[in-house]
């Protein structure tokens, strides 16, 4: 095991708690190996009823993958990011299937693969200090960790607004989207977790969940629905910028940033997720994704200008959406060679 993932069980409640507070517990290949090892323990142990997962420290449960790590590998062949995606992806998998209650306090900051950990549990709590986002599409990525799935099944067409713009949303949004289930307050989750140990999981939630409040984007879904409903993203931001809705034209000016690449790839992975029936098969998909975006030149141009040189002044390369071909998105999608099994 690591120190980067602490274990305990308590009266038959495994807790994983993610331990890299300085780095909002950003995961590595460490991480992912003692989760892979230690939830099939709990999974096969009569004598664990439920599973916790929180992260240590004030800033959030996980902030996403190491991506500074894999922007040196992608430099250097590729050959560790495919390994911890290969792992994580599996990792994500098990979380999806784990046939005991999953419960995962997400709160505070959970983007990247902090979805991956959080948001494929049957029990996921959020707060009012959750910030939640999958942000890849700003770092010339594409949302993956099971993500476009969920995205690709949100109400309307609220999904396909927070893959695009990869902008962050609250605790409430995560419910509405189907990111999440429960709301606890902040101040409760300590409690929260006591009375899950103390009891057991309805019990715990009886007394601490409440009604999340509105949803900013539920309430947005007049324009959001029709504006994301043009066929390519080009054809989204023109009818973002033709609504009359300030949101609209801010959410078009966030898209208009992105790599254009990545942009076009999202959108075709998510609905792509949405014909496939299974969280197994989006992972599948989503790895040959993840693969093909170690070869782009946007992945490392991406990680560079907000995270290695953080000059925020990433060149894409295409630079523009008209500039992007169907053979460059449909490159994306080919076998990884090999590709993720389980």
């Amino acid at each position: 095991m690591t120190d980067d993932l602490l274990t305990r069980v308590d009266n038959g409640v495994g807790i994983a708690t993610l331990n890299r507070p300085k780095a909002i517990n950003s995961l590595n290949q460490a991480m992912v190996d003692a989760l892979a090892e230690v939830l099939p323990v709990w999974a096969a142990d009569d004598a664990i009823r439920a599973v916790v997962l929180d992260g240590a420290g004030e800033r959030g449960l996980c902030a996403g993958g190491d991506v500074v790590a894999i922007y040196h590998s992608a430099r250097a062949g590729g050959a560790e990011a495919r390994k911890f995606w290969f792992d994580e992806y599996r990792v994500n998998a098990l979380i999806g299937a784990f046939g005991k209650p999953y419960v995962s306090l997400m709160d505070g900051i959970v983007m990247g693969g902090g979805v991956g950990v959080g948001a494929h549990g049957n029990v996921r709590v959020v707060t009012e200090t959750t910030k939640m986002a999958m942000p890849e599409v700003g770092i010339g990525f594409i949302p993956d960790v099971g993500g476009t799935y969920l995205l690709s099944r949100a109400p309307g067409r609220i999904g396909l607004h927070a893959a695009l713009t990869g902008s962050p949303f609250s605790g409430a949004d995560a419910i509405a989207l189907g990111f999440a289930d429960h709301f606890v307050p902040h101040d409760k989750l300590a409690e929260f977790t006591a009375d899950i140990i103390a009891t057991d999981v309805p019990t715990a939630l009886g007394r601490h969940a409440v009604e999340p409040p509105p949803s900013a984007l539920a309430a947005q879904r007049g324009w959001i629905d029709e504006c994301f409903a043009a066929p390519t993203v080009a054809g989204i931001i023109a009818a973002l910028r033709a609504h009359d809705a300030p949101e609209a034209h801010a959410a078009a000016d966030v898209i208009q940033t992105r790599s254009p690449i990545a942009l076009t790839v999202t959108l075709e992975a998510v609905r792509r997720a949405g014909e496939l029936a299974t969280l197994a098969d989006v992972l599948v998909q989503e790895f040959r994704v993840s693969c093909a975006s170690l070869r782009s030149h946007d992945l490392v141009e991406g990680i560079r200008a907000q995270l290695v040189d953080k000059d925020r002044n990433p060149q894409w390369s295409p630079a523009d959406l008209a500039a992007v071909t169907t053979a460059d998105v449909d490159a994306y999608f080919v076998d990884a060679d090999p590709d993720l099994t389980f």
